[in-house]
């Protein structure tokens, strides 16, 4: 990628302040729940999602803007990735999970209404991010237009609307657990998320001017050992107050975690997404 004279170098969004907002995240920061979310994050989909930027080229000298980064592992490993020369923004609409070092600043982004440098970077990232955005579609053309010509956009998202449970210890706890999923996405919906977006997401990506799109699935089975089931287990603590929005009791809470820690259980997780596309080298967007 060129590189931008140094008086041209993208200097991080104005946002607002995180007490300022109205919104209401979905899974807010800096909490116990929080940092433990960000963990299993870490553990259940940096596997599938650094190995497709590392594949893309990231390298020296790259500008980089993450979007709603939480823990910060991502940022992390893209400011070790771009240096020398690089540089990386890591935002989140509360950053106080994210920690600065060499090459990586952090920042409060509410990426819905606060603006972005138009062609600045050369990554831009967004991992479960737009299917909590009402207003992705125009979340995603602002993405698309802060990359620079030829500049990459990776999309990660979960389809939670497959996750079926495949072994319990008997119709009751399956019941139980299909309760929860649907109580969860019933909760993310009531939010103006999206929980089944994620299989959108090429075509929402298409449909914003981004070319060489490359779509990557990953599925696997959720077991008591797995990352991705303690991120659930993570949820039913971190979402609590809206599981019981939900109608979901303290009880039957108590009982979905006591199941999804039973060794012999068994899950789908959901299918991930990690759609990359860039911008066109000449056309304009």
């Amino acid at each position: 990628m060129p590189q931008p004279s140094p008086d041209t170098v993208p200097q991080p969004p104005r946002a607002r302040e995180p007490a300022r907002r109205a919104a209401r995240a979905v899974f807010g920061n800096g909490t116990a729940h929080s940092r433990d979310q960000h963990r299993c994050l870490a553990a259940a989909y940096d596997p599938v999602t650094l190995p497709r930027l590392a594949a893309a080229g990231v390298g020296p000298g790259w500008r980089c803007l993450e979007v709603g980064a939480g823990g910060g592992s991502i940022a992390r490993w893209l400011a070790d990735r771009v240096a020398p020369g690089g540089s990386v923004l890591a935002t989140d609409l509360d950053p106080r999970d994210l920690t600065t070092g060499p090459g990586l600043e952090a920042a409060a982004l509410d990426v819905a209404r606060d603006p972005l440098p138009e062609g600045a970077y050369d990554l831009v990232v967004a991992r479960l991010v737009l299917q909590h955005v009402p207003a992705r579609d125009t979340v995603l053309r602002k993405l698309v237009r802060a990359l620079r010509p030829g500049g990459l956009l990776q999309i990660d998202e979960i389809d939670a609307s497959y996750e079926p449970p495949l072994l319990t210890p008997g119709p009751q706890a399956e019941a139980l657990y299909v309760r929860f999923l649907e109580a969860k996405r019933a909760a993310l919906r009531a939010a103006g998320g999206d929980p089944g977006w994620a299989r959108r997401a090429p075509a929402a990506m298409r449909a914003a001017g981004l070319t060489a799109l490359d779509v990557h699935l990953h599925i696997g089975v959720r077991h008591a050992q797995d990352p991705g089931l303690e991120l659930q287990l993570n949820h039913t603590r971190n979402l609590q107050d809206r599981l019981r929005e939900q109608g979901m009791t303290d009880d039957e809470l108590e009982r979905v975690r006591d199941l999804m820690q039973d060794p012999s259980f068994r899950a789908a997780s959901s299918v991930f997404y990690s759609v990359q596309g860039r911008r066109p080298a000449e056309e304009r967007l």
